[in-house]
């Protein structure tokens, strides 16, 4: 199973990497022998990020990306060429009312989650074509794009759009050698999250969850490296559902 999950050799651009779940997959990448690429706006932070992974004798370059500047991600240039594994992490959140959810909200949350996870995918795609070695593309997804929450509209709606983008490019791109798949993670533990977890609101939530409690980071770790390496060479177009039975859960 060591072997099975090696990934030396291979390069990984992961995005939105300067902290939570970016970072982490990106430490877990390192691990398994991937040189990874971490972008993101926050600088500082993503230095941060890649001291401890090369802290442990990991691969890591940092580069400053906002996938929802097309510029910016024209800005990485050759760097597409190398990149044989992307992760398509970087997102944001905008809560509330969806009869008085700001325009100015909608676009920042689409441009972020959808368009930039399209435009970094087609970027990375195309060098991948180029190249004639195929790869793998792997789209950070959510059950909220599965199913529905109150509050967050324009974040389940990008999600769900992440979900038929994946389907859409897997069809596209299968010819180039191309994998298209998706995580869609239930509600994992973060930093961010904490104090929401504790709040009575959050204990309900989590009530609702069939294995009644929150998904550590390290429990996406077995469906990512499966995506990133060859042992899913013939899986594209799939979502793998990591959210504790949330989704088969009675109404």
């Amino acid at each position: 199973m060591e072997n099975l999950f090696d990934l030396s050799g291979k390069v990984a651009l992961v995005t939105g990497a300067s902290g939570g779940l970016g970072a982490h997959f990106a430490q877990v990448l390192a691990r398994r022998g991937a040189k990874v690429v971490i972008g993101a706006r926050r600088a500082e932070a993503l230095e941060g990020v890649a001291g401890e992974i090369c802290a442990e004798d990991g691969l890591c370059e940092t580069v400053a990306l906002d996938v929802a500047d097309p510029a910016s991600i024209a800005a990485l240039g050759d760097l597409t060429g190398q990149v044989d594994i992307l992760v398509n992490n970087a997102g944001i959140v905008r809560d509330g009312a969806a009869l008085t959810h700001p325009e100015a909200d909608w676009d920042a949350v689409i441009d972020t989650n959808l368009k930039g996870m399209f435009l970094v995918s087609q970027a990375v795609a195309g060098a991948m074509k180029a190249r004639g070695k195929g790869g793998s593309i792997i789209n950070i997804a959510s059950i909220l794009g599965l199913r529905q929450a109150g509050g967050v509209v324009s974040y389940a709606v990008s999600k769900a759009g992440a979900i038929q983008l994946t389907r859409t490019l897997a069809l596209e791109w299968a010819r180039y050698g191309i994998r298209v798949n998706a995580l869609a993670p239930g509600y994992i533990a973060t930093d961010l999250n904490a104090e929401f977890w504790e709040s009575e609101a959050g204990k309900a939530m989590l009530r609702r969850i069939p294995q009644r409690r929150l998904g550590q980071p390290e429990e996406l770790d077995g469906a990512l490296l499966l995506l990133a390496c060859e042992a899913s060479s013939y899986m594209t177009g799939s979502v793998l559902e990591i959210d504790g039975g949330h989704l088969v859960s009675t109404l």
